[in-house]
């Protein structure tokens, strides 16, 4: 086996899809369409030589039981060589976070040199079961049982009811150890630290305001590939999902979501089901200059936080940001341009208070105070996933395109990525400017 190589690990460039509400115009194509998209806009980005790739590694999280490698499938469709091993990952929310984070890793042991990693996720055909019922009856009829006689068969649908045939069980964005959707939560976090429902409505305002500009301007272009969808001559160029009218006044209109009485969590100040795909390309940094790639970033540094499910869940960032601050060997102050994904409103918020908090650095953190204090007009400055949509195996590749992106207009060495994820896990990825 290989020694460990000290070598960096450099981000060469990372990109996405536009990411569109589901239901809209990729409503008829499929995860590992969208992700083969994003490789192939990548490669053409990058000028790199396919054959130079060695691994291949997507996150998604609702994958598709008729393409369970999504990440094989992929590259395939991108035309990569069948010779090239490739892996799924799922880690909810931060699945292309830890795709990355496992690129790094086989580059940094000495495995592999070259790495496209990222995910893709479609929501606009989720699985979605029929009853258990109804799906042991199926299994029993014509794999497990297989009576033959028609007495046998006749026993078999006398243990049905009408009812039985009709349910179906939809999917769930919901934490199945607590059984607790993630919108409930979100009110639980926002009840507990007194976050009001204009906080949200202005955080989510802002969010929209940002996105709609970046847009506007061109700069949302730089990290975008565009998507033509097969049977149309329609090439898809930006996100659908940033409105130009989500103001303070509209969002204050929309109804609580998910508790009805007293909630402030809506679908306003919560991210949206979306479709969209993200890649990200990472080269041993001797390999890059060999081949003449140049980097937009290396990865300094990383970490991985797991938290309580009941009280904690959406607040991975404030358990993963210190552990990537301790191993980068910088302090927060050093971090000029930050990109943590928006899940909701007061998600994001909380995570906000709690890393200003002193109460938490001493307590939950070991500090001597407060990690540190974040200026908002270096958090998100495009907008983010309450805006762009959160295309859950594939948003911490668009955080990592945008934190890039960032670092090389805004003239930052440091730049931060972060998320928070179900099962109550979080990531942080520190990355430095090359140029």
């Amino acid at each position: 086996m290989k020694t460990v190589d000290q070598e960096r690990v450099a981000v060469i460039d990372a990109c996405r899809t536009p990411f569109l509400r589901s239901g809209t115009d990729y409503y008829d194509l499929m995860a590992w369409k969208l992700g083969s998209c994003a490789v192939k806009g990548l490669i053409a980005r990058t000028g790199l030589d396919p054959a130079l790739v060695q691994y291949v590694i997507m996150g998604t999280v609702m994958a598709d039981a008729a393409t369970t490698n999504v990440a094989r499938e992929i590259m395939l469709g991108a035309g990569l060589s069948g010779s090239i091993p490739a892996h799924t990952c799922t880690a909810a929310c931060v699945s292309a976070n830890i795709a990355v984070t496992t690129a790094f890793e086989m580059i940094k042991c000495g495995q592999v040199d070259t790495v496209i990693a990222g995910g893709t996720e479609f929501m606009s055909d989720p699985a979605i079961k029929i009853g258990k019922r109804y799906r042991r009856f199926i299994l029993d009829f014509t794999m497990f049982k297989r009576p033959k006689s028609f007495q046998g068969k006749l026993k078999l649908l006398k243990g049905m009811k009408l009812k039985d045939f009709l349910a179906i069980e939809r999917p769930s964005i919901g934490e199945y150890s607590t059984g607790l959707i993630m919108g409930e939560n979100a009110d639980r976090l926002a009840r507990r630290l007194g976050i009001t429902r204009k906080e949200q409505d202005e955080f989510a305002a802002r969010s929209h305001r940002l996105a709609v500009a970046a847009t506007q301007n061109g700069t949302m272009k730089k990290e975008i590939v565009p998507v033509v969808v097969p049977g149309t001559s329609k090439a898809i160029m930006e996100d659908n999902g940033p409105r130009p009218d989500a103001t303070l006044e509209k969002m204050t209109k929309i109804q609580p979501a998910f508790e009805k009485k007293y909630g402030t969590v809506t679908a306003g100040n919560s991210s949206f089901l979306t479709d969209g795909a993200s890649a990200v390309l990472l080269m041993k940094e001797s390999k890059a200059k060999e081949v003449g790639l140049k980097p937009l970033a290396y990865i300094r540094a990383y970490a991985h936080a797991g938290s309580d499910p009941w009280e904690e869940l959406l607040l991975g960032p404030a358990f993963a940001v210190p552990q990537a601050l301790q191993k980068a060997g910088l302090v927060f102050s050093d971090i000029k341009v930050f990109e943590i994904h928006e899940a909701f409103a007061a998600q994001i918020l909380a995570n906000i208070r709690y890393m200003e908090s002193e109460k938490w650095g001493r307590e939950k953190l070991g500090l001597p105070g407060r990690l540190g204090k974040i200026d908002l007009e270096k958090l998100n400055t495009r907008g983010g996933s309450l805006s762009l949509g959160h295309p859950f195996g594939a948003t911490g590749g668009r955080l990592i395109a945008s934190c890039c992106s960032r670092m090389q207009e805004e003239n930052a060495q440091f730049g931060l990525i972060a998320g928070c994820g179900a099962g109550a896990v979080g990531n942080a990825i520190i990355l430095e400017n090359a140029q």
